[in-house]
């Protein structure tokens, strides 16, 4: 299934854009037909416009587990060099041409960066956050003494904590039940 195309709200998401030809997916009774469109990289899809001033993109797909490389078997013609493709197992090839050999390299390169990016990228998610936020009470409480009284750092987590007497304010040399 492909994304439903939506404008671009945040143009510091772009990583590239430019115009390229796009080959149509339907072969038309001549053969293939190439468009050209504005192309838009952001960290996260592959948008395509009618042109540059275009709100809605024509389509967009998002870029992770794409391929890109380049493919001269694209075209028979002198832009052969200009070719690349975008595939993923299972889902919809994507094929353009660049104005130039070199911007066709830039694009792939562009591509191909992002998606190391991508897979490598241990962003800390909803799970890693929710650990930080169950975390922050106690580190609150046990913050100020911790360095002196390493007792209160060897609890045993195990152990359920008494109600009603808080372990966190006994002071060093001070005995809980001597008041």
């Amino acid at each position: 299934l492909e994304e439903i195309p939506r404008p671009i709200q945040d143009s510091r998401n772009i990583l590239k854009q430019g115009y390229l030809e796009k080959r149509s997916r339907e072969p038309s009774f001549f053969g293939s037909e190439w468009h050209k469109r504005w192309c838009v990289l952001t960290q996260r899809n592959f948008l395509y416009y009618a042109n540059e001033k275009s709100k809605q993109p024509k389509g967009s797909f998002p870029i992770e587990r794409y391929q890109a490389h380049l493919d001269p078997q694209l075209r028979k013609d002198s832009r052969k060099k200009c070719c690349f493709q975008l595939f993923c197992p299972g889902k919809r090839s994507y094929e353009f041409t660049a104005p130039s050999p070199a911007e066709a390299q830039d694009w792939v390169e562009q591509i191909r960066f992002l998606l190391r990016d991508l897979s490598s990228l241990t962003i800390p998610c909803d799970e890693d956050e929710e650990e930080e936020e169950e975390e922050e009470p106690s580190k609150d409480r046990d913050s100020s003494d911790s360095m002196n009284n390493s007792q209160n750092s060897t609890l045993n987590p195990e152990e359920p904590e008494l109600e009603g007497e808080d372990i966190y304010e006994v002071m060093p040399g001070e005995l809980p039940n001597s008041q």
